[in-house]
């Protein structure tokens, strides 16, 4: 004869995956999908050391006004007194680093390099949050269109993410930048600049996301969920939004990690090039660029700018890796 499931005085003993923390372990209870991953993250050591510095970075950009009062000087305001008239580089050692200029100065103009930092990060994550948002709207609204109705529509769509995938973004990127005037669209300086990059780096990426979605749309529309709301006579448009996309939650979370540093990268690049934000407004890829002419004599100015580039794009990778491995544990 079997034991029957609720003995009293015994204790059933659940794995963590079962049991929520800080429960009765005599209880079993059941876990969201949400909070099982939350669960394998936490025990993601690295992941959530990126995640930390991930949302160190975010509020040390949305203050950085605050912090450059306390700690630094305004990322406009020349320092001519801290330049070295003779060779024009900064005074000091290590690039004029000191209490009151906490990664040195610029070359020629001494302004301020920490509050150029921290002002440049504000630009550079502003435009690839707002470049991935629009990508995955993009995405996740055509991939679930081509995945959900096949068919002609399918074809469709598939044909233009081959348009899009063959299309050379960097060199249009850089036609489109060096052409639009000061003043366009009802906007004028770095507004402009800024819905400019956010739109060729957000409207021509749409198709890497949209075709993961529509391969995981094909997959959840034979679902028997799917079915059952259909014989229900739930129309396409519920079973689309109500059905499908709640669970394409969790691949869109990690792809939109994976893709925000190669969208920091790509503002980078065209800052570099010339084409992104201009001066004097600081840009980390606009640092970069200029840094060339001047490394030699203030190497600071390239380190600073390149390692900021350096430790978001790592943050945001590890935190994209650890959430992919939380979701699909059988990915790894």
């Amino acid at each position: 004869m079997t034991a029957p499931l609720d003995v009293p005085g015994s204790a059933i003993e659940a794995g963590p995956e079962t049991v929520l923390e800080g429960a009765d372990s005599s209880v079993i209870r059941g876990r969201s999908l949400g909070q099982i991953a939350w669960m394998r993250l936490k025990r993601d050591k690295i992941a959530m050391i990126g995640g930390i510095v991930i949302v160190v970075l975010i509020l040390a950009a949305i203050f950085a006004p605050l912090l450059v009062s306390w700690l630094g000087h305004p990322p406009a305001e020349w320092h001519r007194e801290k330049i070295d008239p003779a060779i024009q580089a900064p005074l000091g050692t290590f690039g004029g680093i000191s209490s009151d200029f906490l990664f040195g100065v610029e070359p020629t103009t001494g302004r301020d390099l920490f509050s150029r930092v921290l002002y440049g990060a504000r630009v550079s994550l502003l435009i690839a949050f707002f470049a991935t948002l629009l990508c995955v709207v993009l995405g996740t609204v055509f991939g679930m269109i081509a995945g959900f109705f096949g068919g002609w529509v399918d074809t469709v769509i598939s044909r233009l993410m081959d348009i899009f995938l063959a299309f050379p973004l960097l060199v249009f990127a850089l036609a489109l930048g060096g052409v639009i005037p000061d003043k366009a669209f009802g906007m004028s300086g770095d507004t402009l600049r800024i819905s400019l990059l956010v739109f060729i780096i957000g409207f021509f990426n749409w198709p890497y996301i949209g075709r993961i979605i529509r391969g995981q749309t094909l997959s959840l529309r034979e679902r028997e969920f799917v079915d059952a709301s259909r014989s229900l006579g739930a129309r396409n448009h519920v079973i689309l939004f109500k059905e499908i996309l709640p669970n394409l939650l969790a691949p869109i979370l990690v792809y939109s990690t994976l893709l925000i540093p190669s969208n920091i990268l790509f503002e980078a690049a065209l800052s570099f090039l010339g084409v992104g934000v201009r001066p004097p407004t600081p840009t980390w890829g606009g640092m970069l660029a200029d840094a060339v002419h001047n490394y030699q004599v203030a190497p600071n100015y390239m380190v600073f700018p390149g390692l900021a580039i350096f430790v978001t794009v790592l943050a945001f990778n590890l935190l994209g890796d650890g959430l992919r491995d939380a979701f699909d544990p059988k990915a790894r």
